[in-house]
């Protein structure tokens, strides 16, 4: 489970981690009061599950009650690589002498823990192990032992921030270990971890990944996964509401696929003859009528959506279950766009006779998941 950039400084506060002091607004007079009990300057922030806000115009600095209601205006409802803006946060602005980044995630290749440190934040962190790899400091932790009050004292010095930082970004490294460690989480990242000129240093952003397997231990979580429809992608609640794993994105292909390894290769092949997902949808290891059906009228809700592609190989499932399942979503669901399907594995053969006795223009059969996936660019293209 993914946070939203407010949802995770929230988080981060039950660990005692510095974060800027702020609310959200869904309105722009609910921001512009916000703003007024801050006291400015403020910034204001979309809130969206996706890089790029600052370059989309989506965080901005408002030094009086005009400018953030200019600002809160032009934010909310603004479309950021297809999310929609429907909440904001409003923090009181900072004063910035410095930026770095930290973040702890799992290492699964040496089945240890990862943390990453840099003096070099507020870009990302990709740039930089591109351009300047000595510039980041690595850290592998053995999840028995944990990370020790010396280990992260050497951690960070060998970071080479500025002195006056140190003492406190060991302190908080430790917090932000454990809100990954006992927090149960996948990802903690701060980009930018700041020191303000007034020698202060806080996280300034928080980026969080809770692991859904963990969610027993933390019934605290279910106040992070009611995110009301003003606050995220009514795509995405509404999958989540119908059990799906979906995630929303800019293209023109619906993906259906079963399976998340194969849902990535979908959306990689789809780029690779020149188209654009529209989304990632995993169905899992069913695909009944029912399931489909689902899967269907999430993708459907997307007008931008031109051809959807099912892509379905079959191990357990049964090719020709899956293909049954197909047909009767396809009469429950009117379809803006139409169907490209792929099935291969168990009882594929039986799966694309059933397709083909309901083949129009609207019900496309293909043999190979590139094929698919060039006929689904091609229609979603109009050619």
């Amino acid at each position: 489970m993914d946070l939203f950039e407010y949802q995770g400084k929230q988080y981060f506060a039950r660990y005692d981690i510095p974060v800027p002091t702020g609310d959200t607004a869904t309105t722009v007079d609910q921001a512009v009061a916000l703003a007024d009990k801050i006291g400015y300057p403020v910034v204001i922030k979309a809130q969206v599950q996706v890089g790029g806000r600052g370059k989309a115009g989506g965080i901005k600095l408002a030094s009086n009650a005009e400018e953030a209601r200019f600002h809160a205006t032009n934010i909310l409802g603004m479309d950021i690589k297809g999310h929609i803006v429907r909440l904001v946060w409003i923090e009181s602005a900072s004063d910035i002498e410095e930026e770095y980044y930290v973040s702890f995630t799992l290492d699964r290749s040496k089945k240890q823990f990862l943390g990453m440190l840099s003096a070099e934040g507020g870009v990302e962190i990709e740039t930089v192990a591109e351009t300047n790899p000595d510039a980041i400091a690595f850290l592998d932790i053995n999840p028995v032992d944990g990370l020790t009050a010396e280990a992260a004292r050497a951690w960070v010095e060998r970071a080479n921030l500025n002195p006056i930082a140190v003492d406190q970004t060991v302190a908080l490294v430790q917090k932000l270990y454990n809100a990954f460690n006992a927090g149960d989480a996948d990802l903690v990242e701060v980009n930018p971890l700041i020191l303000s000129k007034d020698g202060r240093v806080y996280a300034l952003d928080a980026k969080v990944s809770l692991d859904d397997s963990a969610a027993a231990r933390h019934p605290e979580w279910e106040a992070f996964r009611s995110v009301s429809v003003e606050a995220g992608d009514e795509r995405e609640i509404l999958a989540r509401e119908k059990g799906l794993q979906y995630i929303g994105l800019s293209g023109s292909v619906g993906i259906i696929a079963n399976g998340a390894g194969l849902a990535m290769s979908t959306l990689d092949t789809v780029q690779q003859v020149g188209g654009s997902a529209a989304n990632f949808l995993d169905i899992g290891g069913g695909a009944n009528a029912e399931v489909v059906t689902n899967a269907l009228t999430v993708i459907n809700t997307d007008e931008n959506v031109k051809a959807i592609l099912i892509n379905i190989f079959g191990g357990i499932t049964r090719g020709d279950e899956v293909a049954r399942g197909i047909v009767q979503a396809v009469q429950n669901v009117n379809l803006r766009a139409p169907l490209i399907i792929r099935i291969d594995g168990t009882n594929a053969v039986e799966g694309r006779a059933i397709l083909k006795q309901h083949e129009s223009d609207r019900v496309i059969n293909e043999e190979t998941m590139l094929s698919a996936a060039r006929r689904a660019v091609a229609i979603a293209e109009g050619k």
